[in-house]
């Protein structure tokens, strides 16, 4: 057995495993904070570019999250539309728009590399609401009062 063997250990599990930046112990701190710069940037370029791909005029994107790979070289982008659930079929559009986008993080990032960014629809709002939605219901209400 090698003495590396038990470092860097990922867990790769869950729907974006290792682009999402899972390690064992969790993200480090430049993890988190590259994260939320790209964040903020792609924020910011979705509020005020108009893309010239014809899916996206005109489209409100809100960027949730972002999780960086533990090398920094991928960025898992969550993103969602405000008033709406229909992001999925914005996806293969977002993919073609990320080289631009990529481009455009080069100018405003402090990094040796800028990572590849990959985009996932988020959940989180939908979930938390099925789950409030199942809380409210009588049966429920009435176990935990």
């Amino acid at each position: 057995m090698s003495r590396n063997a038990s470092r860097g250990k990922v867990n790769t599990a869950g729907p974006a495993g290792k682009l999402a930046g899972h390690a064992a112990s969790g993200p480090t701190q430049r993890q988190l904070r590259v994260g939320e710069e790209v964040r903020r940037m792609l924020a910011d370029l979705f509020a005020r570019t108009e893309f010239r791909d014809p899916e996206l005029v005109d489209v409100r994107i809100t960027v949730t999250e972002v999780r960086i790979s533990p090398d920094l070289k991928h960025a898992t982008a969550f993103v969602a539309r405000l008033g709406r659930s229909d992001v999925e079929t914005l996806l293969p559009a977002l993919k073609r728009v990320a080289p631009f986008l990529r481009s455009r993080l080069s100018t405003g990032l402090r990094l040796r590399g800028v990572p590849e960014i990959h985009f996932q629809p988020d959940t989180a709002l939908d979930y938390a609401m099925e789950v409030d939605a199942l809380l409210r219901q009588p049966d429920v209400a009435r176990d935990l009062d």
